[in-house]
């Protein structure tokens, strides 16, 4: 059993790295998740590791750590209601908003082994030759370098594409590669993934219209989510969307998003005169 002082050190390091809080009755879940990490650098127990840590700076040992413990649980189209909504509702309003710059910029967060984004790529893929003039940038990233060398390669089990993904796109947009299902190059070309911290300032990466911050909140302490939300609000305009999990809320966390009547998950960025406009916008396409 992990002791108490090794089990502060470990959560410390993944809390400070990556916002990630657990509570005393997980410690068998950091056990169980850093056992492979302590084996792959030679040590026979979590008391190793521990030691190793106390040992001296070792990024990459840092990382291996936070990356165990983050949960990238994930599928296609997941929940479903989110992407109806920026196919039926949300992309309509930007195509006739964004007319003159012609231009949209849409951004999945902590975006685990590419399900999310690749679901966006394909909703604005099937909307064809309406956006044949416009300029569509979906920006994935993750703090995870293995998840997102996953989705980088595009290469999903049978298991992995049958939860979510209608049998329609499976057909028309992969093929059969073994015993793995490869997206098609056109649908992995839209797509740019990054490493990025979401605890980071994300200002440099330029404004985006929509962003899908989902289902990662629930794991962070409500300081944390505030922070959070605080950076992906200063990168929205005043009409800009944020897409969040179904058990997450704003609701006692910021007040610099506010929910859209009628959609659920669905926020919009309160930007002084131009929030209430935009909130008017989008319940009026329900």
């Amino acid at each position: 059993m992990i002791r108490s002082e090794d089990f502060e050190l470990l959560c410390g390091i993944v809390k400070s790295r990556s916002g990630l809080t657990l509570s005393p009755d997980k410690a068998y879940l950091l056990e169980n998740r850093l056992m492979a990490v302590s084996r792959k650098w030679g040590m026979s127990d979590i008391d190793g590791l521990a030691s190793a840590v106390r040992g001296g700076p070792n990024e990459e040992l840092l990382r291996e750590i936070t990356e165990a413990m983050t949960t990238n649980e994930t599928l296609f189209f997941r929940d479903q209601t989110p992407f109806e909504q920026l196919e039926k509702v949300v992309l309509p309003r930007l195509l006739e908003t964004r007319k003159e710059s012609r231009r949209i910029r849409i951004w999945s967060a902590a975006c685990s082994s590419g399900q999310e984004p690749y679901s966006i790529a394909m909703i604005l893929k099937g909307m064809g030759s309406i956006l044949d003039d416009w300029r569509i940038d979906i920006y994935a990233t993750d703090i995870s370098r293995a998840m997102l060398d996953k989705a980088r390669a595009g290469l999903y089990t049978q298991f992995e594409v049958q939860r979510g993904l209608p049998i329609a796109m499976l057909m028309k947009y992969f093929q059969q590669a073994g015993d793995k299902w490869e997206i098609d190059p056109s649908i992995r070309s839209m797509v740019e993934y990054q490493e990025f911290n979401l605890l980071n300032d994300p200002t440099g990466k330029g404004q985006f219209d929509v962003v899908f911050c989902r289902n990662v909140l629930i794991y962070l302490d409500p300081p944390t989510k505030g922070r959070v939300l605080e950076n992906v609000w200063k990168i929205m305009p005043a009409d800009g969307i944020l897409y969040m999990g179904g058990a997450e809320t704003v609701m006692g966390v910021t007040e610099k998003f506010q929910p859209v009547s009628e959609h659920r998950g669905m926020y919009s960025s309160v930007q002084g005169g131009g929030q209430g406009q935009a909130r008017a916008n989008y319940a009026s396409n329900a």
